[in-house]
């Protein structure tokens, strides 16, 4: 969300929009992992996390998102080997993991076109 206000700011505004509704569907999981968390009995923690840089430049953005992308993916797909047992939140994390990978592939393809188009025509597609 911290990222999608950056880019309002910068009149960047379908970047603005996509990074909200990414912010909005992150927290859907979070709830489902949680709610399946509760019904399994287990211990809902909030724990330290590292912290993430916040960018002003979209396509260094872009580079590192896609980055966290591949890296969780293949966290989630070790978690998900685990989860087979257990077909509900088998089925979650599938879901999860089938959302993530579409986000990786539309960060990728984004970064493939600042490629292809240069970015200034990509930022002025972004306002």
């Amino acid at each position: 969300m911290i990222q999608s206000r950056i880019f309002a700011s910068q009149g960047l505004n379908k970047l603005a929009e996509k990074y909200a509704e990414h912010a909005e569907e992150e927290n859907s999981y979070v709830v489902k992992c949680i709610d399946r968390i509760i019904d399994l009995g287990g211990e809902v923690k909030l724990e330290d996390k590292k912290s993430a840089p916040i960018c002003k430049d979209a396509e260094e953005f872009l580079k590192y998102d896609f980055q966290v992308s591949k890296d969780g993916l293949k966290w989630l797909a070790e978690i998900i080997k685990e989860a087979q047992c257990d077909l509900t939140t088998f089925d979650l994390l599938k879901d999860y993991y089938k959302d993530e990978e579409k986000d990786m592939y539309e960060t990728q393809q984004e970064l493939e076109l600042i490629q292809m188009i240069g970015k200034q025509n990509w930022l002025a597609k972004q306002i």
